[in-house]
């Protein structure tokens, strides 16, 4: 179990478990919306757990207001916050990968709202070899597809002089579920490696050729923390949290950069000009000197039109407050906030969402 306590609250997550999170939240200075008999509006939402410790956080400063809705959040990995938005089992879903066009022809009608950017880190466990090892491309690459297997390989050598690597075996770890943090790291993969690009591929779940499958962020950096030779992804908070050391990675302009919430804006703000109009983007091998380049947005869904008003206003206005008040909270948990310019592009999608009646449900803002 991992334990984390954050201004007084504390969030734990189980390995292998499902993290369940509940809170009352007051969205954007308006009171959230209470049902005509007094009953508290109540929210689901899950996926994710690339996000989760951000989440949570925004939950300990939102239960200090006045109650109003309750949202339960599932941390149940990104490809089922999406199958379940999709069922409409939830009222949101949360994936740090965006749908595909396949899935969006499917589920008509759902949007894309970044929440936040945050950075998919290559996690080791090597004794006496402390944070800010340097890994090219080529090296990582190598290292997932089983070709590059012991600590003391040439190429591991060649980029970090100095460095006593021991001749010790290389444990690979890779996510066994489907995973937007995968998603992000195997397009990464495939962006710059063209033995990845024609091997496994991009997506929420791939066949690595070696290695332990974990589920989860937790799940995977459990199996790194206990067990020496390791090498696994996983979400810069959850490295930080559980004290893994975690490796400086060569970008798109040749530089090693050690993933920090400055690198990770750097890379969000490069990703800027191929942002689509759905919102639907990607901030992996982004042009910057300083832009760490294994960076991702991750992502809340909804539906354009909500089937309930006083349920669509109060995901709205939470949505909102996430954008604006709750970005303040991303820096101190290794995320990196949004470029305001984005903000405002999805104030704009956010104003646009509907209730039954065609109405916009969400508050406006003071």
């Amino acid at each position: 179990m991992f334990r984390r306590v954050v201004d007084g609250v504390a969030w734990a997550v189980g390995v292998g478990t499902t993290a369940v999170a509940a809170f009352t939240v007051v969205a954007g200075g308006v009171a959230a919306c209470s049902h005509d008999d007094g009953q508290k509006t109540s929210l689901t939402g899950a996926g994710a757990t690339f996000p989760y410790p951000l989440y949570t956080k925004w939950i300990s400063e939102l239960t200090r207001a006045v109650p109003g809705t309750r949202i339960n959040y599932q941390s149940i990995g990104s490809g089922g916050g999406i199958r379940q938005i999709a069922e409409r089992t939830v009222d949101f879903g949360a994936t740090d990968a965006p749908m595909s066009d396949e899935q969006m022809a499917k589920t008509p009608g759902i949007v894309h709202i970044p929440t936040c950017l945050g950075a998919v880190v290559i996690t080791y466990n090597l004794p006496g070899v402390p944070s800010g090892l340097h890994v090219t491309p080529e090296t990582a690459a190598g290292i997932f597809l089983g070709t590059v297997t012991d600590w003391s390989d040439p190429l591991l050598q060649k980029d970090n002089p100095g460095v006593a690597l021991p001749k010790r075996p290389i444990v690979s770890v890779h996510r066994s579920d489907g995973s937007g943090t995968t998603r992000i790291f195997t397009d990464w993969l495939t962006a710059v490696s063209p033995a990845w690009k024609g091997g496994p591929g991009a997506g929420m779940s791939v066949s690595f050729p070696s290695g332990l499958g974990a589920k989860g962020n937790e799940g995977v950096a459990g199996q790194v923390s206990t067990t020496p030779g390791a090498v696994g992804y996983v979400e810069l908070v959850y490295a930080v949290q559980n004290k893994l050391a975690y490796a400086a990675v060569r970008n798109a302009a040749g530089a090693f950069v050690m993933p920090t919430p400055a690198s990770i804006t750097a890379a969000g703000t490069g990703a800027l000009a191929r942002m689509p109009e759905d919102l639907r983007g990607s901030a992996v091998d982004a042009l910057g000197a300083d832009a760490y380049p294994i960076s991702g947005f991750t992502y809340i869904l909804l539906y354009a039109k909500q089937t309930d008003a006083a349920r669509g206003k109060a995901l709205v206005d939470f949505l909102t407050w996430s954008l604006h008040e709750g970005q303040a909270f991303a820096e101190p948990l290794s995320y990196a906030p949004l470029p305001p310019s984005l903000v405002a592009r999805i104030d704009a999608r956010l104003a646009a969402i509907t209730g039954p009646d065609g109405k916009p449900v969400g508050s406006p803002r003071p």
